[in-house]
C-alpha cells in the first residue's frame, strides 16, 4: 500500500513538473517574436500548429490553444504581408465582458478561443462551455458560457476554480 502511494505521488510530482515546465514555455516563446517583423513562419516555428485559423479583414488569426492544462489561449494575427501585426491572450475579464445573450457559437469561439471542457445537458437543451483562466494578481478562475438549442449564450459568468484546490 505504501509502494502505490509513493509511486501516485511521484507519478503526480512528475506531471506537475511536465504541466509547469510547458507554461514556463509561452513566455521565451512569445519574447521571441516581435510584431511586424516575425512571419507567419516564425511563429509555427515557436508555437507549432495552430488549433484554428481564422480569417479576418487583411489577414487571419492563428488560434493556440492552453486549455484544458493551461489558462490561457493565444490569437496571433497575420497580417496580409505575412507578418505578425498582433499576439494576444483572449481569457481576460475584458474579453468575457464583451460575452452578451445572443452571441453567436462562432463568435464565441473566435473570441475566446476553444473551450477547456463543453458539457452538454439535453433535458435543459443547454451546452456549458468552459475556459480556465487566472483573475489578476493570481486567482484561479472559470468562465462559464451556457449556449441554447440555436448555439446562442443565454447566460455567462466566473466562479472560482475549484479543480486547483488541495482535496
Amino acid at each position: 500500500m505504501k509502494r502505490r502511494q509513493q509511486w501516485r505521488i511521484g507519478t503526480a510530482a512528475a506531471l506537475l513538473a511536465v504541466v509547469l515546465g510547458l507554461a514556463g514555455c509561452d513566455p521565451q516563446r512569445i519574447g521571441e517574436l516581435e510584431e511586424g517583423v516575425s512571419t507567419e513562419a516564425d511563429v509555427r516555428a515557436r508555437f507549432g500548429e495552430p488549433e484554428n485559423i481564422w480569417d479576418v479583414p487583411n489577414g487571419r488569426v492563428l488560434e493556440y490553444n492552453r486549455q484544458p492544462q493551461g489558462q490561457k489561449n493565444y490569437m496571433i494575427t497575420i497580417g496580409a504581408d505575412g507578418k505578425m501585426s498582433a499576439l494576444r491572450q483572449v481569457l481576460t475579464s475584458e474579453n468575457f465582458a464583451k460575452v452578451q445573450p445572443g452571441m453567436m457559437m462562432e463568435d464565441l469561439r473566435k473570441l475566446l478561443g476553444k473551450p477547456a471542457k463543453v458539457t452538454p445537458y439535453a433535458l435543459r437543451r443547454e451546452t456549458e462551455w468552459e475556459w480556465r483562466w487566472v483573475q489578476p494578481p493570481s486567482s484561479p478562475m472559470v468562465f462559464t458560457a451556457t449556449l441554447n438549442d440555436d448555439q446562442r449564450v443565454v447566460r455567462s459568468g466566473s466562479s472560482p476554480d475549484r479543480s486547483t484546490e488541495a482535496n
